[in-house]
């Protein structure tokens, strides 16, 4: 399977992940609690994954399994690290109006690609560099409203603590997601059985979360699994399903491709979502949308074509080394 069709997978259903959860409120609210929605995902990616394993291992030869304790023990870490950065998330909204919040995002983009230098050891060209910063100039133009809808002022108003969790928030959301690119490539183990792994730990973080969450209110709403699927409808089922299936997805990017690939396809995906809204939501289209979109396409075409399909490199008959040889040879000749 080519990972561009993976990535535009990924896209399409990335961008209608926020379109099914505000088709899931009723009344702009939701009926259901959400802090089960991401549980449930797990669960759906946990059970996907162990029947695929099943699946591998009726094969021959049998899939790859490392099961000593080294290995399996730094599998947990992601999981901790993406339930540090929720809290930092809703830290950083106490600070912060939404959309700052949202443009200060877009920094993750950048984080990613410094992260995944310095702890994979990956060069990037000054080419892919220029083009991942356009990607976050991109993303953050289509998300800076105009003068005449918000305060121009909105944006640098915010007290320093904001920005600095905003920077963790987006520091932390790359770092699981390079390390988790490190776990899924450090040995040939089977793609499944690293996703079981994974996505055992993260349902139990998520279950000891929602339980925590219960017991810090005294179990007002009732113990979980009464109320676990209360007001779910099938539009919820479907938020759930998107949810596990992008995850799945991703997870192969991480192992059979890299961050950078997946940073690009949530990026598009953020974009397609906004343009999807214009005709969904009668959203009015803007031109900072526009000049976004134009932007982050130029991004993608420098990073992922070639450097000489980009520069038209001016060709001569003879090389200038060539050159210098030939006089060289001549003058001995004539010695």
């Amino acid at each position: 399977m080519q990972w561009y069709f993976v990535a535009a997978l990924l896209t399409l259903l990335t961008s209608s992940q926020g379109i099914l959860t505000t088709l899931s409120q009723s009344n702009g609210k939701y009926k259901y609690d959400y802090a089960t929605v991401p549980f449930l995902a797990e669960i759906f990616k946990l059970l996907v994954s162990g029947f695929l394993l099943w699946k591998e291992g009726q094969t021959s030869p049998p899939p790859r399994k490392t099961t000593d304790w080294k290995s399996v023990r730094l599998f947990p870490i992601p999981s901790i690290i993406y339930l540090v950065h929720n809290n930092v998330q809703f830290a950083t909204l106490t600070f912060v109006d939404p959309s700052t919040y949202q443009i200060m995002g877009n920094l993750k983009i950048v984080t990613t690609g410094i992260l995944f230098r310095l702890f994979l050891r990956r060069k990037l060209s000054n080419l892919q560099w220029m083009a991942i910063i356009l990607l976050a100039l991109g993303t953050t133009t289509s998300q800076v409203k105009g003068c005449g809808e918000s305060s121009c002022d909105s944006l640098f108003s915010a007290p320093i603590e904001g920005y600095m969790l905003g920077l963790l928030s987006a520091c932390l959301s790359a770092l699981a997601g390079v390390y988790t690119e490190y776990l899924m490539k450090k040995n040939n183990d089977s793609l499944y059985w690293q996703n079981v792994q994974l996505y055992t730990f993260g349902a139990i973080f998520n279950m000891a979360w929602l339980l925590w969450e219960d017991f810090r209110v005294g179990f007002e709403k009732g113990v979980l699994w009464q109320r676990l699927f209360n007001g779910y409808t099938i539009m919820t089922w479907l938020v759930i399903l998107n949810l596990g299936s992008s995850g799945l997805l991703v997870s192969w990017l991480m192992k059979y491709a890299d961050n950078i690939v997946k940073v690009y396809s949530t990026s598009m995906a953020m974009l397609l979502t906004m343009v999807l809204s214009i005709y969904l939501f009668n959203i009015k289209p803007t031109m900072q949308l526009f000049l976004g979109i134009v932007i982050c396409i130029m991004s993608i075409h420098m990073y992922f074509v070639p450097a000489n399909m980009l520069v038209d490199l001016p060709t001569t008959s003879k090389s200038a080394s060539d050159s210098l040889s030939e006089v060289a040879v001549k003058r001995t000749t004539e010695s």
